[in-house]
């Protein structure tokens, strides 16, 4: 006997059982069914076809809707975590995937002087065009795909007209609930995940850092103008180097501070500079994107030298070497504007220390990688064949073991200027050996972002050396922009006595401000 298996069709088998279950009856279980068909081919449509590639700023990003039990928004930061936002009520979940930087958008934002500000004023009306275009994609997506699964179960026309048109009532209401109940305040109050979870912390009230930075930019533009006269006022003070010698302006921590390359610049042209010398930390990340920054080195005019901070990655440092006018020292000596100068880079490459507390035994032992530096700089000018006039490095810890091979150190990461004799570590210790004087600089750009963070910006600080026909340091200028509410600029003379590796007070007032 042959005997053959044949499928027949859903619609079949229903139309061999209909005449058994009453007319009512069976109505209802045909509309429940393409009820529940369509609405599993909605959801399948909408988590197929619902994704939308927009573009956020620089960013390139994805939207897309899907179902949920709780309506919300999700702003999604691979690799960092997400952002919950509870934006509108209704089952139905946004979801913002930021992906790539653009790198087309993202050079003509850094190169424009304005681009900056552009990109944050168009971001709300990229969303919103995203958003639009996401909401009608998606409905689409929903249609389509409840009309075709219906059609695949039940093979009638009618039935998948049905199908689509519930689809678009039960979607489409969905969304329009979600737009009537949108709430924008809640974009203030976001819900963290990930790395993320940090984010209040690290960059506290943006909107607050936002509007600070406004006001502190323009104030900064007026100060430049009061730094020609600072050098009128400082060249009344006591004991100016003759112009024979050499001027070497010392800054540290630009922490990308745009406005620091002006008052940098003005200083270099008003005081005669010969050479810079940056002692790290002169962007915040160590990312590509950020080497943009990095060519105001070469309208600078002067040779750049620079050596790495732990906000600074080897990236950074190949950026900064590419400057026709920069030298790049990393365990290195060279001769440059008549002086001698070794330096080195910070071992460290820290730039999200704050997001990853250390614990104590990485703390101690990234603290010994800075010392071993400095002992590393300090054997290489032992070696050299010529004095060394100056050691450049990024942490002060580093400097203990270069006492008694230089006379004068460099350094900045504390964002707080000081001045003091170095004493030479124990084991170092040898008769004969020169005296050393250590310098730490303030931060020069303000400590970035991060100097809005409190009630009052931190000031921009910078320092003009002077050194003698013998390369000897005999006087130097601290300057300072800004301060509390920015109302002033100032400089400082302070006298060396050659017999002491201490500053000589100066025998009369070295300190003129100037209001903005």
């Amino acid at each position: 006997m042959d005997v053959r298996t044949t499928s027949v069709p859903v619609h079949r088998r229903w139309a061999g059982y209909r005449h058994w279950i009453p007319v009512p009856l069976r109505r209802a279980l045909v509309g429940f069914f393409v009820a529940l068909v369509a609405t599993v081919g909605a959801a399948v449509g909408l988590s197929l076809g619902s994704r939308t590639p927009v573009e956020v700023g620089p960013f390139n990003a994805e939207m897309r809707v899907t179902p949920a039990l709780a309506g919300e928004t999700e702003v999604a930061i691979p690799p960092l975590g997400a952002l919950h936002l509870d934006t509108h009520d209704g089952p139905t979940r946004l979801t913002i995937a930021l992906g790539a930087l653009d790198q087309a958008r993202t050079q003509e934002i850094i190169t424009d002087p304005g681009g900056i500000t552009r990109a944050a004023e168009s971001v709300p009306q990229d969303v919103l065009d995203g958003v639009i275009r996401t909401g009608l994609g998606s409905l689409g997506a929903a249609v389509l795909g409840a009309m075709l699964l219906t059609g695949l179960v039940f093979r009638s026309v009618r039935r998948t007209a049905w199908a689509g048109g519930l689809a678009l009532v039960l979607v489409g209401g969905n969304l329009a609930v979600a737009a009537a109940t949108l709430r924008l305040d809640a974009l203030e109050e976001p819900r963290y995940e990930g790395l993320l979870v940090n984010a209040p912390a690290l960059i506290g009230d943006v909107q607050r850092i936002a509007d600070d930075y406004q006001r502190y930019t323009e104030q900064l533009q007026q100060l430049v103008s009061n730094v020609s006269t600072l050098y009128t006022a400082a060249s009344t003070l006591p004991v100016v180097p003759s112009e024979s010698g050499i001027r070497v302006l010392h800054v540290s921590d630009l922490h990308l501070n745009p406005a620091a390359w002006s008052i940098i610049r003005t200083v270099v042209e008003q005081y005669g500079i010969d050479v810079i010398i940056d002692s790290g930390d002169i962007v915040d990340w160590g990312t590509g994107p950020e080497a943009e920054y990095l060519n105001s080195i070469r309208l600078m005019g002067v040779p750049y030298v620079y050596v790495r901070g732990n906000h600074d990655s080897a990236l950074t440092q190949d950026a900064v070497a590419e400057q026709p006018n920069a030298v790049v020292l990393d365990d290195q000596v060279v001769e440059i504007a008549g002086l001698t100068i070794a330096g080195i880079g910070d071992p460290r490459f820290t730039p999200d220390q704050r997001t990853k507390p250390f614990d104590e035994g990485e703390r101690a032992a990234i603290q010994q990688q800075v010392v071993d530096a400095g002992v590393t700089l300090a054997e290489r000018i032992r070696q050299y064949p010529q004095p060394v006039q100056i050691a450049v490095v990024h942490d002060p810890s580093a400097a203990p073991p270069l006492a008694g091979t230089v006379p004068l150190v460099l350094a900045g990461h504390q964002h707080e200027r000081r001045v003091e004799p170095l004493a030479p570590l124990a084991e170092q210790a040898a008769p004969g050996e020169l005296p050393t004087l250590l310098m730490v600089q303030g931060s020069t750009g303000g400590a970035g972002l991060r100097g809005l963070e409190g009630e009052y910006p931190e000031p921009l600080a910078l320092s003009v050396l002077y050194f003698d026909d013998e390369l000897q340091l005999i006087a130097y200028d601290d300057i300072t922009i800004g301060g509390h509410g920015l109302s002033e600029a100032a400089v400082q003379r302070h006298l060396i006595d050659l017999d002491e590796p201490e500053p000589a007070p100066s025998p009369s007032p070295t300190t003129t401000a100037v209001p903005d």
